[in-house]
């Protein structure tokens, strides 16, 4: 059942985009905010099961419909992850030039994992952004600053960053060439 949680947001826009439903439509029905839907959906917080339940009442489908096709465990020592799988994620509607690749996620007893590349396009734009995860992130390539909260850190290839995604942060790539960084959320 753990490894459904990573997936909630997904399904949710999902079959809401099927419905050609808005993110406004099903807050308005749930009785929630449009952010947190936007957030939900975005993997950047995990809803309680009250809340869950009132989205899947929104949707207008059964409990049970909602979690079809979702991902099963299975009892192996190990999880392989092949590229081919991968798949573009969308996160916020207002971001220019940010491109997320989802490589990897997991619930791991109380502690949830999801990896991603994301590529940063110079001059890009996007508000700060505000996770229900710790992030780290690794530089692959490029170079970027990552505004978090009111500081700026500069970011070569190579360097990593870890910090607590409850602050607003947002990276900003001001150079020449695209930025590509692997991001590791882990959700608590």
């Amino acid at each position: 059942m753990s490894d459904f949680i990573i997936g909630i947001g997904k399904r949710l826009k999902e079959i809401r985009k099927e419905q050609k439903k808005t993110i406004s439509d099903i807050a308005c029905l749930a009785d929630v905010s449009n952010g947190l839907i936007s957030r939900v959906e975005n993997g950047r917080t995990i809803p309680s099961l009250p809340v869950l339940f009132n989205l899947i009442k929104a949707l207008e489908i059964d409990v049970t419909d909602f979690f079809l096709g979702m991902p099963q465990g299975h009892g192996s020592r190990y999880i392989l992850c092949r590229e081919k799988d991968y798949n573009t994620i969308e996160k916020e509607d207002e971001a220019e030039g940010f491109h997320y690749r989802h490589i990897f996620s997991k619930q791991l007893s109380s502690l949830g994992f999801e990896a991603v590349i994301l590529t940063v396009s110079p001059n890009s734009k996007r508000q700060k952004v505000v996770t229900e995860a710790f992030e780290f992130k690794y530089i692959i390539s490029g170079s970027c600053s990552y505004i978090i909260g009111e500081e700026e850190v500069f970011l070569n290839a190579g360097d990593s960053l870890f910090f607590d995604g409850r602050i607003p942060h947002v990276p900003v790539n001001l150079g020449q060439e695209i930025s590509s960084m692997l991001v590791l959320y882990f959700y608590i």
